[in-house]
This record gives structure tokens, sequence and C-alpha cells, in this order.
């Protein structure tokens, strides 16, 4: 029984070691010349106006969360696609349902000005 998990333990162990002993090599051998040039933080070489912990509106988290879910309920048409000529007007008409209820969804937010971005 052990010894069906032994090779995923010996995985575990190289894997764990490696992390482990990168770690440990990087903080013996890597240079250490702190100096306040390198304690800025660094974006992009411009030097930041505003704290970078800035809140964001609740209308750009609700936008990507939109995105996110029609992204993925697109993602649904390619493998229709694929066997649409198997599926003749079943397929069809499924495909019809699914786009109109996501079309619903999208109505339903524009209407409720989910997607106005002041």
């Amino acid at each position: 029984m052990l010894s069906d998990y032994a090779p995923i333990l010996i995985f575990l162990a190289v894997v764990l070691g490696f992390a482990v002993g990168a770690q440990l090599l990087s903080s013996v051998l890597g240079p250490r010349r702190p100096s306040e040039a390198k304690d800025l933080p660094y974006e992009s070489g411009i030097v930041p106006r505003e704290s970078a912990r800035r809140r964001f509106s609740v209308s750009f988290y609700v936008t990507a969360m939109l995105f996110i879910i029609f992204d993925v309920e697109s993602i649904f048409l390619f493998p229709w696609a694929t066997i649409v000529r198997q599926l003749k007007v079943f397929g069809i008409v499924e495909m019809g349902i699914f786009i109109a209820t996501l079309l619903v969804g999208l109505v339903y937010v524009w209407r409720k000005g989910a997607l106005k971005w002041d």
C-alpha cells in the first residue's frame, strides 16, 4: 500500500528540497548592498504620487465579474460549433435558448446601469 505512494512522496521530497535549497542559496550567495534607491518602489521608472493601496470603485469589480461571466459562457459556443451538424435542429434550438438567456442577462445588467462608467 505504501509502495504505491512512494514515487509521489519522493517527488514531494525533491520539490521541497529544491525550494528550500534555492531559498537558502540565494540568501547565502546573493549580494547584500542595501541602498536608499533600492528601497524605493519601482513603477516603470515613475515616482508614485499616491499610495498603491487606493480603493477601486465597486463598478470596476462588477465590470470585471461580468466580463468573466460572459467570457466563460461564450466559451461554450466553440464545442457547440464543432458538433452543430450532428445536433441538427435540437442543437440550434438549445443554443438559441442559451444565447437568449445571455442576452436577457446582459439587458438586465445594462438597464440596472452596471455598465455605466462614471
